[in-house]
């Protein structure tokens, strides 16, 4: 099935996730997007890594061959500090989602989030998310950005 997707990947690089196990995210990661078909230009792969603050991103439209995503994402450096979710999703919703950014308004978005530990403000994180949560069927015959975000704690 053809389903293209523009997917943004939040890595918490905190204290509570360490520089050791950052390596083995970057691993993870990698193996993830080896899955996917960058290449063939129907899924885009956006990244963002935080800790007390956006420490480093790149954009939807920034590579678009497997060899240069990997390559990117091997040089991802560990930021450390406080696990500030909220700022990573507002980063998310009004700087990587946005058509500058490569973002295609008829595919679906997917937002996939990795952490290690809590927000250091659960409400403000609550806040940045539900503001573009919804619930329709990707690959829908319509031309609407459906968007969907994932959690995975560690």
């Amino acid at each position: 099935m053809n389903c293209p997707t523009d997917i943004i990947l939040v890595l918490d690089a905190s204290d509570s996730v360490g520089s050791g196990n950052f390596s083995l995210l970057k691993s993870f990661v990698s193996e993830f997007v080896r899955g996917l078909d960058i290449d063939g230009g129907n899924t885009r792969i956006g990244i963002i890594i935080y800790g007390s603050s956006v420490a480093e991103s790149f954009s939807l439209n920034e590579y678009s061959s497997i060899f240069s995503i990997l390559s990117a994402i091997l040089s991802l450096s560990y930021a450390g500090g406080t696990t500030n979710t909220a700022v990573a999703f507002e980063f998310v919703r009004t700087t990587m989602l946005t058509s500058a950014a490569g973002d295609r308004s008829n595919v679906s978005n997917v937002v996939i989030h990795v952490t290690a530990g809590q927000s250091d403000d659960a409400s403000l994180t609550a806040v940045s998310v539900s503001s573009r949560l919804y619930t329709k069927s990707a690959c829908s015959n319509s031309n609407n950005n459906n968007n969907y975000y994932y959690y995975y704690y560690y």
